[in-house]
Formats: structure tokens, C-alpha cells, sequence
């Protein structure tokens, strides 16, 4: 999960307050310490290795993993938390990359299914074998938390990068729209610009975050929960603009993993 910040403008940096980047900092650094599956001190961690029979969340990552739930059952699984053991077998969270056998692939799938996480209040339960991974909201939840710092030290124009998710406080401080590229997911080019104002736009692809197998085929990071391999609907990128980061962070995986047709349906 790429969290760090890329840049911030502000309206007038000369009137913001000079801690204003440092709790910016903080507070991505204090969620992703909540969030992160691989930091063993984690609550994910601790949920996903049942350090604690019970585990209490605290409200953040009980507001994710509620969200990523409730965006589980929207996209009718297109969205699966609990898809980290398939992830973690394919290497995209270790970094030892390989291929898992059909018969690997069929065991773990018995552990993916997010209609089986038990979730009262800040108590989570999780079967045996099942374990979650929330990277697919968190990034844009994390966006939404940082909004919320520079609207409540009034700052009205801010442009932030999380590396595939930007994210518009208001306009430019001259008053005009953001240009923002979208990025062509075959070469180093520029497919279009869009400009806009106040708004999230978070795009998924098959083109960062991959490797290549011995049979040098290309497999990708977004999984589909139903196969447990690369989701391949013939879509190399889908790019959401939306008003709240972690909404257009679920989709933009969700219709990536659902297809051409599917997402056209589920975006009417």
C-alpha cells in the first residue's frame, strides 16, 4: 500500500499553519500502521494471525473494514477483503512471486469469503484460515482523512498524490479547474486529460503492479475472488471519479475485476 504523500498546494501557504504537512504525516503514518497487513503490529496483522481470540478495532479500522464490507455486498463480491491468502500466495505481499497450482488455488479459495467476516460494533471475527486485506479502500480512505485536515484548518485549494489515487480540495487558488492526466496503461503517454474540481479520481491497473511468469505471460495484483487468479475481462485500466476517495478506491478495483460489460451495467 503506497501511502506517501506526493505533493500538497495550498491556497496560500503563507497563511497555513507550519505543522500543517507534519499531521498530515501523522496521520497517514498512524493509519497505515492500523491497516498494514505485512507490520506485525498491526490490528489487520493481529486480526489476520489471531493474536487475540477477540479483537477490538479501533474506530478507523473499523470504519474500513465496515466499508469495504458493505462495498463487498454492492459489487456482489466484485470487492472481496478477504482475498489475502490467494494474494499472499501469488507474492504480490512477500515479493516471491510465482504461479500457485490449480489445486492451491481451490484450497484457498475455501477462505475467501467476506460474507463469513463477523463484524459487531468494533468486535471482528474472522474463521479459522480467513484473513483480509484492505488496500483496495484504505489508500482512499487515507485521502478522505487528509481532506478533512485541510478543511479544518481552512485551506480551501489542495491537489494530493497517493500514487494512483489524487484527490481535489476546491480548484486551482486562481479559481481554474485541475488538469489531471490519465495515464495510458500501454506506454508512458497520456490517454486524455480531465478537468475537475472537488472530487476523488483513484485509477486501478494491470500495468504497475505485476510480474512475469516462466511462461512469460504478464499476472497482475487485482485478483478476482471467484477464480483466485489475475481478474482478466479484457480491461487494462478503469479510472473513477467520484466525490469520496475510498468509494471511487473500491470501485475502480471492483469494475476492474467485473468487466466491460458488468461495470457499464453497475455504473448505470
Amino acid at each position: 500500500m503506497d501511502t506517501q504523500i506526493s505533493w500538497v498546494i495550498y491556497e496560500k501557504p503563507s497563511l497555513y499553519p507550519l505543522d500543517l504537512n507534519a499531521k498530515i504525516k501523522t496521520r497517514i503514518n498512524e493509519l497505515v500502521k492500523l491497516l498494514s497487513v505485512t507490520d506485525e503490529n498491526s490490528e489487520i496483522y493481529k486480526v489476520n494471525h489471531h493474536q487475540e481470540r477477540d479483537i477490538k478495532l479501533s474506530e478507523d479500522t473499523k470504519n474500513v473494514v465496515l466499508f469495504a464490507l458493505q462495498m463487498a455486498e454492492k459489487t456482489n463480491g466484485a470487492l472481496e477483503p478477504t482475498i489475502y491468502p490467494v494474494l499472499r500466495e501469488w507474492g504480490f505481499t512477500t515479493g516471491k512471486y510465482q504461479i500457485p497450482d490449480e489445486t492451491k488455488i481451490r484450497d484457498l479459495l475455501n477462505y475467501v469469503d467476506y460474507r463469513k467476516v463477523s463484524l459487531k460494533e468494533n468486535q471482528i471475527y474472522l474463521p479459522d484460515g480467513m484473513q483480509i486485506d484492505l488496500g483496495a479502500v484504505a489508500k482512499g480512505y487515507i485521502g478522505d482523512e487528509i481532506i478533512k485536515i485541510l478543511k479544518a484548518n481552512n485551506i480551501s485549494s489542495a491537489l494530493i498524490n497517493l500514487g494512483g489515487n489524487v484527490q481535489l480540495l476546491g480548484t486551482k487558488p486562481n479559481g481554474d479547474l485541475w488538469n489531471i492526466g490519465l495515464k495510458s496503461p500501454n506506454s508512458q503517454d497520456y490517454i486524455g486529460i480531465l478537468r475537475l474540481a472537488d472530487c476523488a479520481i483513484v485509477t486501478s491497473g494491470n500495468y504497475e503492479r505485476y510480474f512475469i511468469g516462466e511462461d512469460n505471460k504478464r499476472y497482475w495484483h487485482i485478483l478476482d475472488g471467484k477464480t483466485g487468479k489475475p481478474a482478466d475481462k479484457h480491461i487494462n485500466s478503469v479510472t473513477i471519479v467520484t466525490k469520496q476517495g475510498k468509494l471511487g478506491d473500491a470501485l475502480s478495483t471492483a469494475l476492474f475485476v467485473m468487466g466491460v460489460d458488468e461495470a457499464i451495467n453497475y455504473w448505470k
